[in-house]
């Protein structure tokens, strides 16, 4: 069992000892951290926190715990109660919020939950803000309301429809060209929230939908996380259904992956890559990824004469650049879709919306939508070292050795070669280096992984 502080929230194990697992007495230090952090940012009369939740198990167990921990401090909660990451970021700003609180372990087995912090405009806190809440838990720094002084929950389900309209009222969203494509699509909601918010979204837009777990009852069908090796069923039910596409989401709905025509995986890297060329040709303009995700979405960039950059590893990270260099979408490899017209945030509905509009604009299935996107392929490996070796001094052995190739050194060695590339992060809690390449065949990117592999235990003397 578990316990995880970072400066993006905490996440744990449900159950156990305090300290070890996020324990409900650890769910409530953290959330009184947060509220206390909150009152430091300014000075007021009134405060108020939106709360939302994801449909695991646990949920309404933490939301309630965190809930009354923040009233309990004299701050006003909207409470959304099922919602996604991405609808609780929309309505921070709505509701004018001071924060928002994301109750959900993204992509995480059942038994894990988590806190996901947000600020006033409905974006992750940054590492220093992370920092300061987690030495106000860390020093149990908390001064509670008195009884007349107490917060009031209100309760507001509406949000995911107000989200709904939100998305369909961005330009560059066609509902009348998608209702005319006359697309039939399956729907994997995980048994979570994206089981309610997708197939409302494709109701209002006019798609016939087919629900496979949609059932919002935390008892997820297979592993939540949406990549090739979880989703046979869906791709079955494709085929079975003839749909024209599948899609499928994580349990707070800020990861998006599709599913081709064939039953096929579409590749979680290239949901970025399609958004970003429907965008970049309504609007030019730049776009930002992180280190590790593929090299398709500069290829596409390039194209439309944009410029690409790549962020540290991290959502927050993407947001900050995206903002310094003033682009027009943004995101992770791992399906996650930031559209600044509407948030900067990680949105599957946002990527649902764009995703179909370019599919209906082009009149193509998907399988050929995909081919016509650059071809590459990753390997993902890593590196258990011993505890007595200096990880930092070996990435910078192996940074200095091919200094002649274009080195990056933002978020471990990203290493750009011709026709590959290489990234090498080390972890922050064990001795271990990830290793992530990229190549033009799989067999190239899984031969690159295991030469790095060999090069780096040369360099730690292994």
């Amino acid at each position: 069992m578990t316990l995880i502080k970072s400066i993006s929230g905490i996440r744990g194990t449900i159950g156990g000892k305090p300290g070890d697992n996020l324990t409900p007495l650890d769910t409530v230090k953290f959330a009184a951290a947060y509220g206390t952090w909150l009152k430091q940012q300014r000075n007021k009369d009134n405060y108020k926190v939106v709360i939302g939740r994801d449909a695991r198990i646990s949920g309404s167990m933490v939301q309630q715990l965190v809930m009354n921990t923040l009233t309990g401090m004299g701050i006003d909660v909207v409470d959304l109660d099922l919602s996604t990451t991405p609808t609780v970021e929309v309505a921070v700003p709505m509701e004018h919020a001071d924060g928002g609180i994301i109750l959900t372990a993204s992509h995480n087995p059942k038994q894990w939950n988590a806190l996901k912090l947000l600020n006033a405009k409905g974006e992750f806190l940054n590492g220093v803000e992370g920092e300061k809440i987690l030495k106000i838990a860390d020093a149990n720094d908390f001064d509670f309301a008195e009884v007349d002084e107490l917060g009031e929950i209100f309760i507001n389900d509406a949000y995911i429809d107000i989200h709904i309209d939100e998305v369909l009222n961005l330009e560059l969203v066609d509902e009348d060209v998608i209702a005319a494509a006359n697309f039939k699509v399956v729907v994997d909601g995980v048994n979570s929230t994206g089981g309610i918010a997708i197939p409302l979204l494709l109701e209002r837009l006019g798609v016939e939908t087919v629900k496979l777990y949609c059932e919002p009852n935390g008892e997820f069908p297979h592993n939540p996380e949406p990549l090739k090796e979880h989703l046979g069923d869906i791709c079955k039910l494709v085929v079975k259904e003839n749909a024209d596409l599948g899609i499928v989401v994580d349990p707070d709905v800020d990861r998006l992956a599709f599913i081709t025509e064939k039953g096929e995986m579409f590749g979680e890297e290239y949901t970025l890559v399609a958004c970003a060329d429907y965008v970049l040709s309504e609007t030019k303009g730049n776009t930002i990824s992180n280190l590790s995700s593929s090299r398709a979405l500069r290829d596409v960039t390039e194209s439309h004469g944009g410029e690409y950059f790549a962020s540290a590893v991290g959502e927050v990270n993407v947001v900050e650049l995206m903002k310094d260099k003033k682009a027009v979408i943004g995101g992770e490899g791992n399906g996650g879709i930031i559209y600044p017209e509407l948030h900067y945030g990680r949105d599957s509905l946002v990527g649902v919306a764009l995703f179909l509009t370019h599919l209906a604009k082009k009149k193509m299935a998907v399988s050929d939508l995909r081919a016509s996107y650059p071809s590459y392929f990753m390997s993902k490996n890593k590196i258990q070292l011993t505890p007595q070796l200096d990880v930092d001094k070996i990435l910078a052995a192996v940074a200095e050795h091919y200094k002649n190739e274009e080195v990056s050194t933002v978020d471990g060695v990203k290493i750009d070669f011709e026709k590959h590339w290489v990234h090498l992060r080390k972890s922050n809690t064990e001795p271990i280096i990830r290793i992530y390449t990229e190549a033009q065949t799989q067999n190239e990117a899984d031969q690159i992984a295991e030469d790095m592999i060999e090069h780096i235990k040369k360099v730690a003397g292994l």
